[in-house]
């Protein structure tokens, strides 16, 4: 993996990976930092969004640096245009032209790296080795309640994919004290379900309320019956390795950077 690398007097840390995915055989992941890009200014690092007023040429070497940390072939990298939806789509054959407009994918051929990009939202990797079937998610909160998570799953499911032989990952996202959001954010979550009120706090000397999101995820993935998932713990707000979207506008900056997560399955593992 890439060495860290100075930006802004700030030392960008190298890429993160899961333990529980880190076990499974046959599989590469990672949900990466800013580390070892090549975007300058308010991009700076591995700025993987295209949909970003990035330097395109600078993107699409990100990219690439991106599926090499995997050890994976740059131009089996597939994404999506992400629309916060609940949409799974299929990666096995891949696409020509315009990615399709979806929030995650799953893939059963080896070779293929599949990804997602996020600023805030929560990547969500998941694996079945044995089955040879992985899954990508970006869970924003109204993909999360929408269930995209379960939806990934069922997709999972419908290649091969067990239920007890999938483990999940939830990558770097806005943390719990950061997510700070108004008195009526909580009423679709609470519609779903009155016991979602665990996962907001009242912030002291405020009527506004901290959102735990990651921990909302995990709840999503556990009630689809599985047992081994995990929770890397990175705040992208508060922890400038990663790119932020609430941070970005916080700071009156004109766009943001996108982090992207990566899954793959080994050829010839």
């Amino acid at each position: 993996m890439p060495g860290s690398i100075q930006t802004a007097k700030h030392m960008i840390s190298p890429h993160v990976t899961a333990d529980n995915l880190k076990r499974m055989p046959g599989i590469r992941h990672a949900f990466l930092s800013r580390a070892g890009g090549v975007s300058g200014g308010i991009y700076a690092g591995l700025n993987c969004g295209l949909g970003s007023n990035d330097d395109p040429e600078h993107v699409r070497e990100n990219r690439s640096r991106a599926a090499r940390v995997i050890g994976a072939d740059p131009s089996r990298l597939h994404t999506l245009y992400q629309v916060h939806s609940a949409r799974v789509v299929d990666a096995d054959e891949g696409w020509s032209g315009n990615p399709p407009e979806a929030d995650a994918l799953v893939c059963t051929r080896p070779g293929t790296t599949i990804g997602v990009l996020a600023a805030d939202c929560a990547p969500v990797l998941m694996a079945d080795s044995k089955a040879g079937v992985i899954g990508a998610a970006h869970a924003g909160w109204r993909g999360a309640v929408d269930g995209v998570v379960a939806a990934t799953i069922a997709a999972m499911q419908e290649r091969g994919a067990r239920i007890e032989n999938i483990t999940a990952a939830v990558g770097p996202c806005i943390g719990p004290a950061s997510y700070e959001v108004g008195p009526e954010f909580p009423t679709p979550f609470l519609e779903q379900d009155q016991a979602n009120a665990q996962y907001f706090v009242e912030k002291t000397g405020s009527d506004r309320l901290l959102f735990d999101l990651p921990a909302y995820v995990r709840s999503r993935l556990a009630q689809t019956g599985l047992h081994n998932t995990a929770v890397t713990g990175h705040d992208t707000y508060d922890d400038m390795d990663f790119f932020s979207y609430r941070r970005s506008c916080h700071k009156s900056e004109t766009d943001y950077g996108r982090n992207m997560s990566v899954i793959t399955l080994i050829e010839n593992a």
